[in-house]
């Protein structure tokens, strides 16, 4: 088909070329955007505290994403795998949100998505688009209630793009038992069914007081090397 993409029986698959092609794209515009916002935002440097929580989040997230529970009509729930990516854009900003966000994608992409799509568009639907979505957690970087109310939309996004993806391909995918009559509402019924149950789960268990405590004591000291930055404890 292409040196980029090549067709095998009825779905595509990149080439070696196409892979590499498709990461450098999206990375660069994942790295402009968040770098417009991040100015807006007044956000510090990356330092090497910074990067060693991220990258610890990050780690924690990949690691919880493999403990999940996979409900009946599909689709699993995980042990809080969204909150640590969400958690990155509320304690640095929407660049690194972004960042965090995007790489966890990259490595869901690669653990089940990469060596089987429909198109290009349905993967960046259910991957690249979705997850990266989890750092605009990051849009209420400081703020009060931030955490919690970034992680909602973050969440809620994500389930948008995977709602999207499913309209337009996943479809013919609908189990018989599920109901005709209501097939106009399949993907949504599917998607937001262990993104919700994976939500509400994890804003209990964060606003349980000594969890928001220890979480707010976190971020402050994380956070300590901002200028002017303050206690933002009361923020969470």
């Amino acid at each position: 088909m292409s040196k980029f993409i090549q067709a095998v029986s009825d779905y595509y698959e990149l080439t070696k070329a196409g892979y590499y092609l498709g990461v450098a794209v999206i990375l660069l515009l994942i790295f402009v955007t968040a770098a417009i916002i991040a100015k807006r935002q007044n956000v510090g440097k990356m330092t090497v505290k910074r990067i060693a929580f991220a990258g610890a989040a990050l780690a924690l997230a990949v690691i919880t994403s493999f403990v999940k529970y996979e409900l009946p009509m599909g689709g699993s729930v995980t042990l809080f795998s969204m909150f640590f990516v969400c958690l990155v854009g509320y304690t640095y900003g929407v660049s690194a949100g972004l960042t965090a966000a995007f790489a966890y994608g990259m490595f869901q992409f690669l653990q089940t998505g990469a060596t089987y799509f429909l198109t290009p568009f349905q993967t960046c639907c259910d991957y690249f688009f979705a997850f990266t979505a989890l750092g605009i957690a990051g849009f209420w970087y400081k703020k009060k209630n931030g955490l919690v109310i970034g992680y909602v939309v973050a969440a809620l996004v994500r389930g948008l793009f995977h709602t999207l993806g499913g309209y337009i391909y996943w479809m013919d995918y609908m189990p018989d038992t599920f109901p005709k009559s209501l097939a106009v509402v399949y993907p949504i019924v599917y998607n937001y069914s262990y993104i919700l149950i994976e939500m509400i789960i994890t804003l209990v268990l964060i606003n349980i007081p000594p969890v928001k405590k220890a979480i707010n004591r976190l971020v402050t000291l994380v956070s300590n090397d901002d200028a002017g930055s303050g206690d933002i404890s009361a923020q969470a």
